[in-house]
């Protein structure tokens, strides 16, 4: 591979209904098996769902109402530190380090379908639809998932002198 080699892992295509990128993504992380016009339609429906629930959403058409019901939710699910493994001396330390962008949102996408998963007794359109309306409001496990992150990269920040 020659040095000047770019990635185009980061080039998706927009959804075709939404026409947007990220719900390619979140298509993307939902999809099992290969069947992405399931995993297409799981998401179709959990934005309906979310969008009937939600009032307060700015947006001409349900299309785009439907997108900033999802960039929200995955902006208050996205995390700014983490914590790393770094062993030093022997001894196992908690180094808290700065998330860059892309696995920001990747984190945050895999958190809000991993927590829809984790409900059991219900349609995944509906237990996807419940956590992005948390996660919209700032609610729920995924936001709660990534509060639980931040406090343990505040109790850490000692170590933080670790970091390369």
């Amino acid at each position: 591979m020659p040095r000047n080699f770019k990635s185009t892992a980061h080039f998706v295509k927009p959804d075709p209904k939404l026409d947007s990128p990220l719900a390619s993504k979140v298509v993307n992380q939902i999809m099992q098996d290969g069947k992405k016009s399931t995993a297409q339609s799981v998401l179709y429906k959990a934005l309906d769902v979310a969008l009937g629930k939600l009032t307060d959403v700015e947006g001409e058409s349900n299309e785009e109402k439907q997108v900033n019901i999802l960039t929200k939710a995955i902006e208050n699910a996205k995390p700014n530190v983490e914590v790393r493994s770094k062993r030093v001396g022997g001894a196992n330390y908690q180094v808290p380090r700065e998330v860059k962008k892309a696995r920001q949102q990747s984190l945050a996408i895999r958190w809000l379908v991993t927590n829809s998963r984790k409900k059991k007794g219900k349609p995944m359109h509906l237990r996807l639809s419940e956590e992005l309306v948390d996660a919209y409001n700032g609610t729920g496990a995924s936001v709660t998932w990534k509060e639980n992150i931040h406090k343990m990269a505040e109790a850490n920040k000692a170590y933080a002198h670790f970091a390369r």
